[in-house]
């Protein structure tokens, strides 16, 4: 880095994972203005959230719209607290910045990023790439600890599954380059899940309609990835007593300052607490995550993940590269061998070995599927950013801001290719 300070910003529409390059944990900031409500003014910016007390009939006013930064006024009252002393005390005049942008970003979009970064707050220089790239330049084969292992090897495939707030990315790479032909993309992300159990739960229960932070913990706290959904909703159809997939939340109270927790269910006993809401999760707890797996279950015309993932395999061929020698079998083996999950709904309990069970009655059986997740996969992308920033080719990316100032958009255009055109010729 020959002594520049690094900002790392993985700007995700949920969340913004920030750090500089020497640190070794990211900070995890809401990408999101909060307001009460017409009555009350107070708002809540980006890592203030934490200082509220009441969760309740939150209004989120959020940057982000259909995975896309559309909403700049709204970002950049974030960034300013974001950069301010009292978090993390950065002078983007002498700062360099690494930041992710969505897949297939609009090109009007992008324009934006970079008159934003260098106009509005003048960063020394910065570098814009895809969350799903920073992933790979970590030590990825770290996640199987199988017997194929080797220390800081860079496989030459890898498919990233990226779940995140607004959609799901299935990239695949070789030799470090994502094949743009291959990647798909399912509109459903954590936002669309926890408006669905907003919705079953209101109808069924309480009016939860404009509780999104209460019914978003929820979903954190109960929901799970089941392994056989149509075995497991019969067992919720079972009486309460001999259900064990049924739990018991009780919501918060905020006048008592009390947080949601899940009840341990007694058998014949008295609960103490008469006023308590209780909130029942039964099938809620397995169909909402499903979602994730089978999207006509909310009329959505999409295959779920494992089959999409298939679907983004099978895209890749070896006449994409005319100067590898592969064929379909290696190729498609060795991205079977190499996929990683990251993204907020990799933490449902589960997800690996649901996706792991699918694809190995999908695939073909002559591959062998090998499926790894960190133990943040949250923060996985900010943390191939750190190790990418403390490398040689870093300052090969970077625009500086004497450069945009003379040669406009149009260098960070030519800059922030993914990959050298040389080291694999692609065919149309």
């Amino acid at each position: 880095m020959s002594g520049r300070k690094v900002l790392v910003l993985d700007n995700g529409a949920y969340s913004i994972k920030a750090g500089y390059a020497d640190w070794t944990q990211a900070r995890t900031i809401p990408n999101c203005t909060v307001t009460r409500g017409k009555g009350d003014k107070k708002s809540y910016i980006g890592d203030q959230l934490s200082t509220c007390t009441d969760f309740t009939g939150l209004y989120y006013k959020l940057p982000f719209e259909k995975g896309f930064l559309i909403n700049w006024q709204n970002e950049k009252e974030v960034w300013d607290r974001i950069f301010s002393k009292d978090v993390l005390n950065c002078d983007p005049k002498n700062t360099t910045l690494l930041i992710t942008e969505p897949c297939f970003n609009l090109p009007n979009i992008q324009q934006n990023y970079d008159e934003v970064i260098f106009e509005a707050y003048e960063f020394e220089a910065y570098y814009r790439t895809i969350a799903p790239w920073l992933c790979i330049q970590n030590d990825t084969t770290s996640l199987y600890k199988d017997r194929f292992y080797k220390p800081n090897e860079v496989p030459d495939c890898a498919l990233v599954v990226d779940s995140g707030y607004s959609f799901t990315h299935v990239v695949p790479f070789v030799m470090g380059r994502p094949i743009l032909p291959a990647i798909r993309r399912i509109n459903i992300g954590g936002k669309l899940l926890t408006n669905h159990l907003k919705e079953i739960v209101s109808f069924r229960y309480w009016d939860m309609m404009e509780q999104t932070y209460i019914m978003n913990e929820v979903k954190e706290t109960c929901c799970f990835v089941s392994q056989d959904f149509l075995s497991d909703l019969e067992i919720c159809r079972k009486n309460p007593r001999d259900n064990p997939i049924l739990q018991e939340y009780i919501l918060p109270d905020f006048s008592r300052n009390s947080k949601g927790y899940i009840r341990e269910k007694k058998r014949g006993g008295v609960y103490d607490q008469s006023d308590e809401q209780v909130l029942y999760m039964n099938n809620e707890r397995l169909s909402v995550p499903e979602i994730l797996f089978n999207p006509m279950d909310v009329g959505m015309n999409q295959a779920g993940i494992p089959e999409v993932i298939v679907e983004s395999i099978n895209a890749t061929h070896p006449e994409m590269f005319p100067s590898l020698s592969v064929n379909d079998v290696d190729l498609h083996g060795l991205l079977y061998g190499n996929i990683i999950l990251v993204g907020g709904n990799s933490l449902f309990s589960g997800y690996k070995n649901r996706i792991e069970k699918d694809l190995r009655y999908l695939a073909p059986t002559e591959f062998e599927i090998r499926v790894g997740m960190s133990e943040n996969p949250v923060t996985y992308a900010w943390q191939g950013g750190v190790k990418f920033a403390n490398s040689a080719d870093f300052n090969e990316k970077l625009v500086s801001r004497a450069e945009f100032n003379e040669y406009g958009h149009n260098i960070c255009l030519q800059r922030f290719g993914l990959g050298d055109d040389d080291e694999i010729e692609m065919s149309e």
